[in-house]
């Protein structure tokens, strides 16, 4: 067996990717501004290895824990809130390779995240597609499987060498994942993402048209890593509590540059108005709430990571709902406090920082979006359910249309 993921040096970490995260920052606003997608900043990542952290040593990686895992994507999220966005099917799926059993196809997948292969989302449907249903198929071949359907909110496939598609066998009608190459005519990615926020996350239409996946690239859905729906929340907390650290920057460097006063002010210059500074001051509060949260839950879900090789199902259960309980209460305070840190930054500020050309619009834009993942008043619900009546919170779950009621004759 193959070592766990449980922890490389925080200092070497640190030293390869701060310097990188720098230059992101520094062209993020051009970015927003001009909506042009992070294609340099995501090979700059590729080539430093960022996308095999969770690799372990002996397979020729870094073998990272989860929280500095979501530490290092919440640095990055501060950089650009976009990229760990994009990331988050490709880390999702290295974690579901990681909780496998040790086999040559397992390896192999380990050696293209080495190289710095990346992995994108397809899961979800739009248009008319029932709850419970999903429209894409795979249809098998006498040496692979043909796939066919398509997908929206496929997050992070513009920069992907692999799609993780969901989709549902022709011959079987079981749910399974197809990993399908991008690199086929018969897929094709559309920049057609129109939310007001994560816009350049390469969020949007992906079509295949008979694409052809591998004999071994289809998987069953069940088999899937148990604590997935907990680990795709930790990417977005993680961006949310990135964003809540950039805003934090952002108040505090304007503060301080800011030469223009009112006459009705508490001083004369900006940056010693004691009520200005009691902004900064809540802002960077609420900031430090937020990633404390997300470091205290993170460590629930290394816990889920570790127990995925022990027999003992009572431990397995336990570890998995204290990780999805966790992830759902953090998401419920991210949730609130980041986008508020969002606006009172303006407070802060001025009329002029709302001028385009400076972009700081993004961060409350950005944290709104990915506040409206997976209903946030859910996840409430869900936490005081568990507290009250011991109810394992809701670890799958499914989006589509509402299928219509049946219809009763009426009474006489």
């Amino acid at each position: 067996m193959s070592q766990l993921s449980t922890g490389a040096s925080q200092q070497t970490l640190i030293a390869t990717f701060r310097p990188i995260f720098e230059r992101i920052a520094a062209g993020a606003v051009a970015r927003e501004r001009d909506r042009a997608l992070p294609h340099e900043p995501i090979t700059w990542l590729k080539e430093a290895g960022f996308g095999a952290l969770r690799i372990p040593r002996d397979k020729g990686s870094w073998g990272v824990s989860l929280p500095q895992l979501f530490g290092l994507l919440s640095e990055l999220a501060e950089a650009d809130a976009n990229l760990p966005q994009a990331l988050r099917g490709h880390f999702a799926f290295v974690e579901d390779r990681l909780n496998q059993p040790d086999s040559a196809e397992r390896d192999r997948w380990f050696g293209r995240f080495v190289e710095g292969d990346l992995v994108g989302n397809g899961w979800t449907e739009i248009g008319p597609v029932a709850l419970g249903d999903v429209n894409t198929r795979v249809t098998p071949l006498e040496r692979g499987w043909s796939l066919s359907g398509e997908k929206f909110y496929s997050t992070g496939t513009l920069f992907a060498d692999w799609i993780d598609v969901f989709a549902r066998r022709n011959d079987t009608q079981g749910d399974v994942i197809a990993l399908v190459s991008t690199h086929q005519p018969s897929v094709q990615r559309e920049d057609d993402w129109d939310g007001f926020g994560q816009r350049l996350t390469g969020s949007g239409t992906t079509r295949f048209n008979e694409a052809f996946v591998e004999q071994a690239h289809l998987f069953d859905f069940a088999d899937r890593f148990r604590y997935q729906t907990s680990f795709y929340q930790h990417v977005l907390l993680a961006s949310l509590a990135g964003i809540g650290r950039a805003v934090a920057r952002d108040a505090t460097q304007g503060v301080r540059a800011r030469s223009r006063m009112y006459s009705h002010g508490n001083a004369s210059v900006s940056r010693q108005d004691a009520q200005v500074l009691q902004v900064v001051g809540e802002i960077s509060s609420l900031a430090f709430a937020v990633e404390a949260t997300l470091l205290r839950a993170t460590h629930s879900l290394q816990e889920a990571y570790e127990a995925h090789t022990s027999d003992d199902e009572t431990l397995l259960t336990e570890c998995n709902v204290l990780a999805e309980a966790e992830a759902g209460q953090a998401q419920v305070m991210a949730s609130e406090l980041v986008p508020r840190a969002a606006t009172l930054l303006f407070n802060a500020l001025g009329a002029s920082d709302t001028r385009l050309s400076k972009a700081l619009d993004r961060h409350w834009r950005n944290a709104r979006t990915l506040a409206s993942h997976n209903p946030v008043i859910y996840k409430a619900r869900d936490v005081g359910n568990w507290r009250v009546n011991g109810v394992p919170p809701t670890s799958v779950w499914q989006i589509g249309n509402a299928r219509e009621p049946e219809r009763h004759g009426a009474r006489a």
